[in-house]
């Protein structure tokens, strides 16, 4: 039987929302990426180009730091991934996220939020942190989503 986890990054609370109702259709475990850091309103703030998520996304090579690594990512075959959509991909903690555990054999299905953008180049920005997974394209969450809808896109 396949085991799932819906780990995700919420800066606001918005993804967090709907990772808790992904994983409570899915019957799956729920884990939140810590960032060291707490994001302020000021750190959001993407109007200003010396923002902190601005600095981030602009040098990719940034990995903000993760408060802890107490995921458990070998009990898991699928991990359903869930981030908000920042300048077209998924904000580079989620690259700390992925570098920071062995995903090799499992399946990683994305989901986001956003205020309009679609997940760009998040595919082909992830791929190289998650060394030897497959990382598909989910859905871009903004709405409500069925239970029919989850069960089809994340099982």
């Amino acid at each position: 039987m396949s085991k799932t986890l819906v780990a995700f990054f919420s800066a606001s609370g918005r993804t967090k929302k709907k990772a808790e109702e992904i994983a409570a259709e899915l019957g799956a475990d729920l884990y939140e990426i810590p960032p060291k850091v707490l994001y302020t309103k000021e750190d959001l703030n993407w109007m200003d180009k010396k923002s902190r998520s601005s600095v981030e996304m602009n040098d990719k090579t940034i990995r903000p730091e993760l408060a802890d690594k107490n995921a458990n990512i070998d009990a898991y075959d699928k991990i359903v991934l869930g981030f908000p959509i920042w300048w077209y991909v998924a904000p580079t903690i989620i690259n700390t996220f992925l570098e920071s555990y062995d995903f090799v054999g499992k399946k990683i299905v994305l989901f986001a939020t956003s205020g309009g953008s679609s997940f760009g180049n998040t595919v082909k920005e992830l791929t190289p942190s998650a060394k030897g997974a497959e990382i598909v394209e989910g859905k871009i969450v903004n709405g409500k989503l069925t239970a029919s809808e989850i069960k089809q896109i994340f099982e």
